[in-house]
Parts: C-alpha cells; structure tokens; sequence
C-alpha cells in the first residue's frame, strides 16, 4: 500500500478522534453554540479557534515547500469568485447544520454510534451529494 493512503487514514482518524473528544459529535452542543439567546455553549469557538491555531501556521510553512511530501503538487482551489452556487451551498450547509447540529465530519464520525437521527443525516447528504453532481454532469461544469 502506497503512503498516501495511510497517511490520509492517520488524518481520517485524527480528525475523528479530535471531534470525539471535543464533544462536536453531539449535535446538542452545536446547537447550543448557535443558541446565542438560550443555553449558549461557547465549546465549538474554542474548537474553532484552537484548530486555526494550528491551521494558519501550518499551512504557512508546508506552502513555503515545492511540493507536498506525498504529492507531486499542491491542490489549492483555482477559484476565488463568489457566485451563486457558492453562495447557495453555504446556505443550505448553514440551515442544515442549524436544524441537525451535524456537519459532514462529525455526522461521518457519528455513524458507529448506529443513532437513527445520524444515519438519516448521512444518507440525506450522501443524496444530496449525489443529485449535486447529476446536476453539474447535467449543466456541464
């Protein structure tokens, strides 16, 4: 088996375990952080803002390499516009996450705990992971 592969697993379950152990597979916490009028829980900005601490310098220093260890090239986004697709994603990811308190990574991570709310989740955005691509095979992008 090439690197790569285990290299994204050990990422994979990383990324996991970090969610596990903040609590961010617990859609009740989410929803807490969003209900800034009610029973807020400050728990996922300090997610947030520890995994920026780690973020922003890290790709600071792997961008100043050639090339990725694994890779023989970066894969950075090409785009920088803001169009509708974009903006209509974010809005359905946004009203999603706020009526679930799931996002793909912690609903993903969730999946062994076999609760009927998160498999009802996965499959919805499996769906509608797939009607999105059936619709850009369709309009040709």
């Amino acid at each position: 088996m090439k690197a790569h592969p285990i290299a994204s697993l050990a990422a994979g379950l990383l990324f996991g375990l970090g969610l596990v152990i903040s609590g961010m597979v617990n859609p009740a916490k989410v929803l807490n952080f969003l209900d800034v009028a009610g029973s807020w829980d400050p728990t996922l900005a300090f997610v947030m803002g520890g995994a920026l601490l780690i973020t922003v310098p890290g790709f600071r220093l792997v961008l100043k390499r050639e090339t990725p260890i694994l890779d023989g090239r970066f894969h950075l986004p090409e785009r920088n516009d803001i169009d509708l697709p974009l903006i209509a994603g974010a809005l359905l990811f946004g009203i999603g996450w706020g009526i679930a308190g799931f996002c793909p990574g912690p609903a993903v991570t969730a999946i062994v705990t076999g609760a009927p709310a998160v498999l009802a989740f996965v499959a919805a955005m499996l769906g509608g992971s797939w009607v999105a691509g059936q619709l850009r095979q369709r309009m040709g992008s």
